[in-house]
């Protein structure tokens, strides 16, 4: 992976623009305590029926033919047209304070490593170079990518949560505006406009990666405890169980919570009532401490199990309690991978290793993609920059991947599990279902 990583930065150079704001549903109502993000994404949901109009006028764009595309500024031409002016948004605030750190750490070292290179195209990262915070709110998020519009970028990148990002991609694909959201792994999210790409997994995806997992492992009777107000949480649920169930896995127990509960100690009791060897908790990092908690207080001695919201749980007075706990995740800063080892010791070197997580590894991807397609289409404008992001196979520290037709990466997914409290990379399963 690295060989590809290095040899595009030797051919491509790129100063980056930073647009900050980030969110998903499932995220929001988890991270940050807020219910505004549901109620956005849910009212963002209700203009699909505009998508269609929105996907001809995005092809009419992308044929180079709108000159509202183009997010083109008197700065790109100062530049000759080789500079990608790009915007970031991610949270800077709140719960998920630290992914947006990450964020913003990993956005910054793309960058100058890009632009230290003698590529054709340089990158450049508008709002001063920062990234603008989403606050992992909806009505916020839109606030957001709003401010970074009047500067009229060449793509957006952003957000790390689904219900977030779910309204941005909804105006994004009205606006002609090339979106590249990293951890938003809602499936609706490409699905408004041709636009609109991601470089992370998607839910269901994950949750049938998850049921592999378990069945590979041999368990067999599945519980599950999802958060019902939470986007991203039912979407892994439902993917899960419906895969669970193809792979011969008995679904003995399903429990709802909230994303702002804080006891578990009655789903956790049935759980063990029902005789369950596992347990799939698809919830976000604040909650799982309390829930891995409560199951082994109430004696449950299964495996426990997460999607990438996990990433980043504080197990500190807990640490005995998360053995045999598992989740996916988009990368492992432990992966062998040169591209991986190469970013890990970079990132460490200025940074350390607390903001060190999937959502820094997944921007840092999403820069070096963009700079790519400048590449592959020809040009730094945005209808240039969305023909030359489709389809693309890129190399990078999720690894290598070609984008689908919807704009969605076909990817390998990170199995993390936990010794003595600390995250420990177990396996990592590709696409086909084989262990790397």
């Amino acid at each position: 992976m690295k060989k590809r990583l290095l040899s595009f930065v030797l051919t491509t150079a790129m100063a980056a623009s930073l647009l900050a704001g980030c969110g998903s549903s499932a995220q929001q109502g988890a991270a940050a305590g807020n219910t505004a993000g549901t109620e956005a994404a849910s009212s963002g949901d209700t203009a699909a029926a505009d998508d269609g109009a929105q996907a001809a006028d995005q092809d009419t764009a992308a044929d180079g033919s709108s000159g509202e595309m183009t997010g083109s500024s008197g700065e790109v031409g100062d530049n000759d047209g080789k500079t990608v002016r790009i915007g970031v948004i991610c949270s800077l605030t709140g719960g998920s304070a630290i992914y947006g750190e990450g964020a913003q750490n990993a956005v910054d070292m793309a960058v100058e490593e890009i632009n230290s290179s003698d590529s054709e195209y340089k990158v450049e990262i508008i709002n001063g170079g920062k990234g603008v915070d989403d606050a992992s709110d909806a009505k916020q998020a839109i606030n957001a990518y709003n401010s970074l519009m009047k500067e009229s970028p060449d793509a957006v990148v952003g957000c790390f949560f689904s219900s977030v990002t779910l309204p941005i991609a909804e105006q994004a694909s009205k606006d002609n505006m090339l979106l590249l959201a990293t951890g938003a792994t809602n499936k609706d999210v490409t699905l408004k406009g041709p636009s609109i790409f991601r470089d992370c997994f998607i839910d269901p995806y994950q949750g049938k990666m998850a049921a592999q997992f378990a069945k590979e492992k041999g368990w067999a009777k599945a519980a599950v405890i999802y958060a019902k107000d939470d986007d991203y949480s039912n979407g892994l649920k439902d993917a899960f169980i419906e895969n669970a169930k193809a792979n011969g896995i008995e679904v003995v127990y399903t429990g709802e919570c909230t994303t702002k509960d804080a006891d578990f100690s009655s789903q956790a009791s049935q759980v063990v009532a029902n005789g369950a060897d596992f347990l799939f908790y698809p919830c976000f990092l604040d909650t799982v401490p309390l829930l891995v908690g409560a199951a082994r207080d109430a004696g449950f001695e299964g495996a426990i199990m997460g999607g990438d919201g996990w990433d980043g749980s504080d197990t500190t007075g807990i640490e005995d309690k998360f053995e045999n706990c598992y989740f996916t995740n988009h990368y492992s800063s432990e992966d062998t991978a040169p591209a991986v080892a190469n970013f890990v010791t970079k990132y460490t070197e200025k940074y350390g290793t607390e903001s060190l997580n999937a959502c820094a590894a997944l921007y840092y991807d999403a820069i070096y993609m963009l700079a790519e397609a400048a590449k592959n289409g020809g040009g730094c404008d945005t209808a240039s920059l969305v023909k030359g992001m489709t389809g693309m196979t890129f190399t990078g520290v999720g690894g290598t991947f070609t984008l689908d037709g919807n704009g969605d990466p076909q990817k390998s997914v990170a199995i993390n599990t936990y010794e003595g409290g600390k995250v420990k990379w177990l396996m990592t399963l590709s696409p086909e279902g084989s262990k790397e």
